[in-house]
């Protein structure tokens, strides 16, 4: 499922133009429409990442923090098209900052719900074909990749992600991390996203996120990261 993406106006961009609105300018330079962001539905019932994630973490993740994002994303844009019509730019300057967090945990979250299958079906195992081997490219093996992902996840200082990400001139894979919800940008094509936040975890694993970050390889979806890096 696409993340419903939209398309930037005079004043978006002008509100864009500060050197902390950056990550959102970039994000709004992609392929956005002019409509409203809307929740993604799952491919997939609430409770069907069990054990590795609860049902209960998933609906409140999926019906109440995207949804979070979502609305959050919508007001932001509002104010900036009602803003534009008063000619009020300093208003609209100022929802970068919201634009960039909300539109950022909107599509990390979209991208992230893709990457997710039960593992009864496509979750899980190791990635197959040109994708598997890049990751041996670029990392030596898998179990290093992964290892790696996992270090690089309990290093994030408070709330982030960590990204599997393609250069878009080299064709090289690497990992990145991003504090909050800074969406991957700029020459980066994100292609795997695990959420390090603690509503991703905390109902089920606690303060044991080490144990979450080992169980979501049983629910990864191979299949979309793949598709995402053979484009």
């Amino acid at each position: 499922m696409a993340s419903t993406l939209l398309r930037t106006t005079p004043a978006i961009r002008a509100a864009l133009r500060t050197p902390a609105a950056k990550p959102a300018a970039a994000l709004f330079g992609t392929s956005f429409v002019r409509s409203k962001a809307t929740l993604p539905d799952l491919p997939y019932d609430y409770s069907a990442l069990e054990p590795y994630i609860s049902g209960k973490i998933m609906e409140l993740h999926h019906s109440k923090h995207h949804q979070t994002y979502v609305n959050g994303l919508n007001t932001a844009l509002e104010t900036v098209e009602e803003a534009k019509e008063k000619g009020d730019f300093t208003k609209a300057a100022a929802q970068a900052p919201l634009i960039n967090f909300h539109g950022g945990g909107h599509l990390n979250h979209s991208l992230f719900w893709e990457n997710l299958a039960p593992a009864s079906k496509e979750g899980g195992g190791e990635p197959s074909g040109s994708l598997a081997d890049a990751i041996k490219r670029d990392f030596g093996s898998f179990d290093t990749f992964r290892k790696q992902t996992n270090t690089a996840l309990a290093g994030i200082q408070g709330s982030g992600w960590a990204w599997l990400v393609q250069d878009k001139t080299s064709g090289t894979i690497g990992l990145v991390t991003r504090a909050n919800q800074d969406p991957v940008t700029g020459n980066l094509q994100p292609l795997l996203g695990i959420d390090a936040w603690e509503h991703a975890y905390y109902l089920q694993y606690e303060n044991r996120k080490a144990e979450y970050f080992e169980a979501i390889w049983n629910v990864i979806n191979w299949k979309t990261v793949a598709s995402r890096f053979e484009k």
